[in-house]
């Protein structure tokens, strides 16, 4: 496992903030032993949760030509026919995937093809659960188009949490399933909007693995 480049400027920060106030107890309370051990417990306890924050865990990832693979860690929260209202502008069948901030915040492409349409949109930090929080949450809408024509679409959403969504895809781009597309600072939502009818392989609850779980097949 190695940490992802995202986290290195957030655990470097935490490092210095976890020195500076070890150091403060130490030369200002060295006499009082309770409160000693309590900051150095926080200390640690603080580190390893900004690094699993950030972590990036080797694996062995699942492809398909026609296979959509999950784009994110977390539990499916949503399967259902909906208007997608930015870009195709008609019903598709979305399947969201929750990211809580103990999951892997990596997102990775779904399928291969040419990227047709990306935009970011800064917003609101609702709740990812709130359904507002589709339309209104700081996102980014990504679309590519598969080689056999089929656009699926994909959006980062930020929640309550989430304060900061990176990507590293533009229209143009060739994209590869499974590479990176962007990341999400301490969890959210991932999107995926795919043309009506498509078998979906996966349930609600169920945990996926982002790159590993089959999450629909196209036609």
């Amino acid at each position: 496992m190695t940490i992802h480049k995202e986290g290195y400027t957030t655990i470097a920060l935490s490092i210095l903030f976890i020195f500076v106030i070890n150091a403060v107890v130490d030369y200002k309370y060295h006499n009082i032993t309770w409160l000693r051990w309590f900051i150095y417990i926080f200390s640690a306890a603080l580190f390893i949760i900004v690094l699993q924050f950030f972590r990036n865990p080797s694996r062995s990832f699942s492809s398909g030509e026609n296979l959509v693979i999950c784009p994110a860690d977390g539990k499916v929260v949503v399967i259902e026919e909906t208007e997608e209202g930015e870009y195709f502008k008609d019903k598709r069948l979305q399947v969201s995937i929750f990211m809580s901030p103990i999951n892997v915040h990596i997102n990775r492409n779904p399928i291969s093809g040419v990227v047709k349409f990306f935009k970011y949109h800064p917003g609101k930090y609702l709740a990812a659960w709130n359904p507002k929080s589709s339309t209104e949450n700081e996102r980014t809408t990504t679309v590519v188009e598969h080689k056999n024509g089929t656009p699926v679409l994909f959006r980062q959403i930020a929640g309550a949490l989430a304060r900061r969504i990176v990507w590293y895809v533009k229209e143009g781009d060739q994209v590869v399933q499974t590479e990176q597309f962007g990341f999400i600072k301490f969890g959210s939502r991932v999107d995926v909007f795919l043309p009506v009818g498509t078998k979906v392989n996966v349930e609600l609850n169920q945990v996926v693995k982002g790159g590993i779980t089959t999450l629909a097949t196209l036609s």
